[in-house]
């Protein structure tokens, strides 16, 4: 990694707090507030992503989030990238047609869905869900995306997070 890639690497380590037994015992929750609301250190994530992205996956067509923190960071990703934005929501908050899927995460269940048509067939995707999370979600979105045959490729990024989404082009900012 680059000295520049370096610095900012640890600038947003310096803005994520650590709440233990949070929501529930037995949670380690990584606090991204301070992140948000620092120019600077939102302004590195951004870099890193965008950094990595175009070093390692070049044929990316759209942006994919994950309720609700892939919404901080994948627009913004996006808009730099110069590509389109897609979300995907808790099970009724998203109109129309949709696909949906049943998942559990480390301290509950959940249900996500994706406008049908928000991914052609043949469409490359980048997946981004928050720094810090386990791979509840990103597991179960991962299946959906295969069920529907419409999406085809997976990169999930993620600050520390346990590698559960095996080839399919996962990558973490810092170890």
């Amino acid at each position: 990694m680059a000295a520049g890639s370096e610095s900012k690497l640890q600038l947003v380590h310096r803005h994520i707090r650590a709440f233990p037994d949070f929501p529930k015992k037995g949670i380690l929750f990584r606090d991204i507030c301070p992140i948000l609301k620092d120019a600077a250190a939102l302004t590195a994530v951004i870099d890193l992503f965008e950094e990595h992205v175009r070093n390692n996956h070049q044929q990316v067509d759209l942006i994919v989030g994950l309720d609700a923190r892939g919404f901080l960071f994948g627009p913004l990703l996006a808009q730099r990238l110069g590509i389109g934005f897609v979300l995907i929501r808790k099970k009724g908050k998203l109109p129309g047609a949709t696909v949906s899927v049943s998942y559990d995460l480390e301290y509950g269940k959940a249900e996500a869905e994706v406008q049908e048509d928000a991914v052609a067939a043949g469409q490359k995707v980048l997946l981004i869900d928050d720094l810090l999370a386990t791979g509840g979600m990103q597991r179960q979105v991962w299946w959906k995306k295969r069920a529907t045959r419409s999406w085809n490729k997976k990169c999930d990024k993620g600050l520390n997070k346990q590698d559960k989404c095996q080839n399919h082009g996962k990558a973490s900012l810092p170890q």
